[in-house]
């Protein structure tokens, strides 16, 4: 088995274990190896808004792909971890995009539905299965609707829920082995998407302010907790914090540690 065919197992066997995967997302070498140094942590993720912003580019596939991969190989190289990607929408070409993935060290990966026909979306989770078996990987993808995120306001939580889970039994059907949902919080929600999908199919991103404690997800039967572009936007928030301190003339807080 090559190395990276392990990883990729190794991720497979990460999201089926009986406690739930926890992925803070990083996004240049640095993140990815303090996150990778913190005990406890098994896996990392990168996420796609926070590499786009470190360019400064918006979110939404707007960092060329080339960059965007090229980061991916960097984070990929310095750290021993399984590496997940993510892919946003595919970039075009699912397929393709992740067979690119793969070729840069990553062992799994997002892909958003977007709320395409549901025919569209599911051929899109095939691609990018298919061609992790092409590479002779366990691709794991984390197969994302965009049922909640995209909902106008207003809409019925019920049918949400529904909606939600009508997608991911598809994508489960295709081979994905979990269903991301963004911006589902709810515990009673969260909990009904469980019921419908099964114990250990359900990802979801930890939302400051708004998300239940990961220890109380894990309850529910979720199998991953991500936090997207949020570790950034706390390692943004301690920097702004620090130097407002500074400059108000201050110090820099002295329990700070040499990480790098």
């Amino acid at each position: 088995m090559t190395d990276l065919a392990a990883r990729a197992r190794t991720l497979l066997d990460l999201h089926s274990a009986p406690e739930i995967l926890v992925l803070a997302n990083v996004w240049d070498v640095v993140s990815a190896r303090v996150v990778a140094a913190t005990d406890g942590v098994r896996a990392l993720a990168t996420a796609s808004h926070s590499i786009a912003a470190t360019f400064g580019y918006e979110d939404g596939e707007n960092i060329p792909l080339a960059l965007h991969l090229d980061m991916l190989e960097l984070i990929t190289s310095a750290v021993d971890l399984p590496v997940s990607l993510d892919m946003e929408a595919g970039y075009g070409d699912p397929g393709e995009t992740t067979r690119l993935a793969i070729a840069a060290g990553a062992v799994g990966g997002n892909l958003e539905d977007q709320m395409k026909p549901l025919d569209e979306a599911v051929a899109a989770v095939e691609a990018v299965l298919r061609a992790g078996r092409d590479a002779s990987i366990d691709f794991v993808l984390n197969a994302r609707t965009d049922a909640f995120l995209l909902a106008p306001e207003g809409a019925d939580r019920g049918e949400l829920v529904a909606e939600a889970v009508r997608r991911g039994r598809a994508y489960l059907e295709a081979g994905a082995p979990v269903v991301f949902v963004p911006r589902l919080v709810d515990r009673e929600e969260i909990a009904a998407v469980v019921e419908g999908l099964g114990r250990g199919k359900l990802s979801l991103i930890s939302v400051p302010g708004a998300s239940l404690p990961v220890r109380e997800l894990q309850e529910l039967g979720v199998a991953r907790v991500s936090t997207g572009p949020f570790t950034q936007r706390v390692a943004l928030t301690a920097l702004q914090d620090a130097t407002a301190e500074l400059v108000a003339g201050g110090t820099l807080p002295p329990g700070t540690r040499a990480l790098n």
